[in-house]
């Protein structure tokens, strides 16, 4: 088949198309099929813990229903998968209504059709620092302004938020929404605190701003206790229309099925129903049907349960292995659930310009850039580690690689700088000899 030209309709394209980037874990899919690699890039859950026989058990029992499940749905989604989310939203301790839930394929066309709903091209979107960089691909479409708000171990840091909400208020930036991952956040792993939650409550109510909190992980809690969603916090405050709640089925049961959903207000999953009328007409009868034979028939707490223990087990090899193999002079967070670990390294290592390396030593990790938006450099030498998908000798062995490749690089730029020095004192007339009679003795 012959090549094809694509630049040749550049003429012809978009606008939009000028903001839209592929996600840097999906270039890096066919590489890391590789055999032998190691790769800590991918936020992938362990499907392997499912098994084969709960699927069969799960396909003969929608077998008998085989010509709805082939069939066009609702755009909302069909009322038993609504009652399963339902079911699913309070084991979190976040009551929801089946009216205010709509189905849709994959959390992440919720957040395209959110962007959808909310941006005109100009528009801002305040977004943690780093954030989910499959977000920041969903909301470039629509062609707005990103702003970042730095975080630390507690979450996104208020103050700082709300000085970026202001300077855009001043300069006449309207930000339509405020996007957050509160719980074992992607990329960084930490969790925002209960008082940042309703600070961030307030600030929503201050600036009219809506909150949009995405939530795929907050099931998958190790340690501590869990945190009430913004969504519940709402509610107990007797605001119940500012918080735009995404979940999915991705992680407590496959992503495969590609099934999430939205819980909001009836006026904004108004606007979504039309959207996605537009995108794809429905969900999949058959994924919906799948999920809520599962889920009504099996112990599906059960399977989470085993689920974050599995992942537990493979957080602390993470965490154990960095300790052992890495440098000094690099961090990283201690994720209290989820999938991921952000590790910092020194500011004049490069993790994008690393990568090949590390790639050719059979590991591979995700860079810290693309989970910031309109900031090219920011998050430079930042990486993201996936626990969840490696078996904890192979994270191990992983962290071991990476480590060795971080090192090479750390000693080379000491080579590099001891080179400078001889030179500048050799250009400088007899500066390299006290340099070097004092670093003999």
């Amino acid at each position: 088949m012959p090549l094809v030209d694509l630049d040749r309709f550049d003429f012809l394209y978009a606008n939009r198309v000028k903001g839209m980037k592929s996600a840097a874990t999906r270039d890096l899919m066919a590489t890391l099929s590789r055999p032998g690699i190691i790769s800590l890039a991918g936020g992938f859950p362990d499907t392997r813990a499912f098994g084969e026989e709960a699927f069969r058990e799960i396909s003969r029992n929608i077998a008998s229903d085989a010509a709805q499940a082939l069939q066009y749905g609702p755009t909302a989604g069909l009322e038993a998968i609504k009652d399963v989310i339902v079911e699913v939203m309070g084991a979190e301790g976040t009551p929801a209504r089946q009216e205010d839930v709509f189905v849709t394929t994959g959390a992440q066309q919720g957040l395209d059709l959110i962007a959808k709903v909310f941006l005109d091209e100009g528009d801002a979107v305040l977004c943690e620092g780093p954030t989910y960089a499959g977000a920041l691909n969903a909301f470039a479409a629509y062609r707005p302004r990103i702003a970042h708000a730095p975080m630390d171990r507690a979450g996104i840091i208020p103050v700082a938020a709300r000085e970026t909400l202001k300077k855009a208020r001043k300069g006449g930036l309207h930000v339509k929404f405020l996007y957050t991952v509160p719980n074992f956040q992607n990329p960084a792993g930490v969790t925002m605190v209960a008082e940042r939650r309703r600070e961030l409550l307030e600030m929503a109510r201050e600036f009219d701003l809506v909150i949009v909190e995405d939530n795929p992980y907050g099931m998958l809690r190790f340690e501590g206790e869990p945190l009430p969603s913004l969504a519940a916090l709402e509610q107990e405050e007797g605001d119940v229309d500012r918080v735009v709640y995404l979940g999915t089925f991705s992680k407590i049961f496959a992503p495969g099925v590609r099934l999430g959903w939205v819980h909001a207000q009836p006026g904004i999953l108004h606007k979504i129903n039309v959207g996605k009328q537009g995108a794809d007409l429905c969900s999949s009868n058959l994924s919906q049907m799948m999920i809520s034979s599962y889920f009504q028939n099996a112990d599906w707490r059960a399977y989470v349960m085993r689920l974050t223990s599995m992942y537990k087990e493979r957080r602390d090899a993470m965490l154990d292995a960095l300790a052992e193999f890495m440098p000094k002079e690099v961090y990283w967070t201690h994720p209290e659930g989820g999938l991921f670990v952000w590790a910092t390294l020194p500011s004049y290592l490069d993790a994008t310009a690393m990568l090949p390396r590390a790639i050719a030593r059979n590991v591979a990790y995700v860079p810290g850039e693309g989970f910031y938006g309109g900031a090219p450099g920011t998050g430079k030498n930042n990486m993201r580690l996936n626990f969840s998908f490696v078996e904890p000798e192979r994270i191990r062995r992983g962290i071991e690689l990476l480590s060795e490749v971080i090192r090479e690089r750390m000693e080379l730029r000491s080579d590099l700088e001891r080179g400078s020095h001889r030179r500048e004192g050799a250009i400088h007339g007899g500066r390299s000899v006290g340099f070097n009679s004092g670093t003999e003795g």
